[in-house]
């Protein structure tokens, strides 16, 4: 065989075990998938699709979602869960207790991303905010803060109220909590409080009649899926009921209720984006502290309580973030 001969032999040589690295190299890097497991219609999502583009991820270039939606059915978020663990999600992302609930039976693998969860730790979710373990980690919306904040707003906003109907879901493991906080809050303002249980959006016109029946003069929202999904219906009842009503959704004043005191949206989303952004990147979900709100907003509509024939006190409108006149 003569040298020309070799070289060539040789080069075909290396050119054939150099064409694996080469098409390995071509190959296209896998974008993680995030699994999105939501009780409610999709419309919040856009918050989470910011927060995650803050970070520098942008659907179909560097992640995808996975969704699934349970349309306010929140029975159906175990089997919705199952589905995402089945197609093995790179993060599951959950919004509200019952949907983190489902995604926690469903794997204890899978990373855990829930957002603004009411108690993580009295429902059960996480041992503790500082120190979450297992696989999950979030954001807390501090509902039983927040609720006994609402008490005091509304009394504060109407100083004749004495007999207040509290709507809560006892399927929200979130719930039995800030119900607490209410009645201690509520104690102190010498106000009675009249608990009322919704299970499903069906009972809803059941309770309305109760609490007219009831001569209720003031109504608390204590948030959950039902009650956003609800939340034109509810603000439409209390208006033409001429009652004053709070809610942990700020979107409800805007919708006609009286007041909305809640954790800034945004925000919320923006710390989830963050958790997710670290566990691609290799963090545990059991190292990363469950993130409380650091911004809250307080929306008054001036209309309604004019409406109402409630004189808003000036003290109160000065520390509201929007007036709706």
């Amino acid at each position: 065989m003569t040298a020309k001969m070799k070289r060539r032999e040789f080069i075909t040589l290396i050119g054939a075990a150099a064409w694996p690295l080469a098409a390995r190299a071509q190959q296209p890097k896998k974008i993680p998938r995030i699994g999105v497991l939501w009780p409610n219609p999709p419309m919040t999502f856009d918050f989470m699709r910011q927060g995650l583009k803050d970070f520098g991820y942008v659907e179909g270039q560097n992640i995808a979602f996975e969704f699934r939606w349970a349309e306010g059915k929140l029975d159906q978020l175990p089997e919705l869960a199952a589905d995402l663990v089945r197609l093995q999600v790179d993060i599951i992302v959950t919004l509200a207790p019952q949907a983190t609930l489902a995604a926690k039976q469903a794997t204890q693998t899978i990373p855990i991303v829930f957002v603004a969860m009411g108690d993580p730790i009295a429902s059960g979710i996480v041992p503790s905010l500082a120190r979450p373990g297992a696989n999950l980690t979030g954001t807390t919306r501090m509902i039983s803060e927040m609720s006994a904040k609402h008490v005091e707003l509304l009394k504060e906003a109407v100083p004749s109220l004495t007999k207040l109907a509290v709507l809560w879901n006892p399927t929200n493991s979130s719930h039995r909590p800030a119900l607490q906080a209410v009645h201690a809050a509520a104690g102190s303002l010498s106000l009675q409080i009249q608990q009322l249980e919704v299970r499903a959006a069906a009972e809803l016109e059941g309770i309305f009649e109760m609490i007219i029946r009831e001569k209720d003069d003031g109504v608390l929202f204590i948030a959950d899926p039902i009650f956003f999904i609800q939340l034109k219906r509810m603000a439409d009842f209390v208006a033409s009921s001429r009652l004053p009503a709070v809610a942990n959704f700020t979107e409800f004043p805007k919708l006609g209720g009286l007041m909305g005191y809640a954790p800034s949206i945004p925000d919320e989303f923006r710390h989830a984006a963050g958790h997710i952004d670290k566990i691609l990147k290799g963090a545990k979900p059991a190292d990363l502290p469950v993130e409380q709100p650091t911004r809250f907003q307080l929306v008054i509509n001036l209309k309604t309580a004019t409406a109402l024939g409630i004189k808003v006190p000036p003290t109160l409108l000065a520390r509201a973030d929007e007036v709706i006149e």
